[in-house]
């Protein structure tokens, strides 16, 4: 089973996508990317050029799952706007190619990848590094957050 996992956001976006076939011990990243819009863009265009990246990872690497991070409130409500839009844009190209949706809460996130509710971003970050083989060079936030959230897909989908 492949599943794309998106770390949602206007500015960056956390694309992955894992795999794991029967007999595999574990999931393998096949690819993963922060993709970046500039700020110099309309939002309309940012919002324009995510969708475009994300049809093409559907395209090119062909998942039957979507799992996204839902969003958690915080004090900008400019940004959270925005991000749900974001969000909207990723949803909208995975339902036009018929792909499941699976909605990651941040509480799933870190139950999934640490096996505790409190974790912080560091540790999240570190036990993606142990639960998957992730090139060295992979260190933004927004893509090792989105393995996290396809490895969440993996662990919630298994057991359901």
């Amino acid at each position: 089973m492949r599943i794309l996992g998106i770390d949602p956001g206007y500015e960056r976006l956390g694309v992955a996508v894992l795999e794991k076939n029967k007999g595999d011990k574990r999931e393998k990243v096949i690819f993963s990317e922060c993709f970046k819009t500039s700020a110099k863009l309309d939002f309309s265009e940012r919002l324009l050029l995510l969708g475009e990246e994300v049809r093409k990872v559907i395209k090119k690497f062909k998942p039957e799952v979507l799992s996204i991070e839902t969003l958690f409130l915080t004090s900008n409500q400019k940004t959270v706007m925005r991000v749900a839009e974001a969000r909207g844009v990723v949803i909208y190209e995975a339902v036009q190619v018929e792909l499941k949706i699976f909605e990651a809460t941040p509480l799933q996130i870190k139950v999934a990848t640490t096996g505790y509710g409190r974790a912080d971003k560091n540790q999240i970050m570190k036990m993606v590094q142990m639960l998957v083989e992730v090139e060295k060079n992979k260190t933004s936030d927004d893509e090792l957050d989105a393995i996290a959230i396809a490895l969440t897909a993996f662990a919630y989908m298994k057991n359901n």
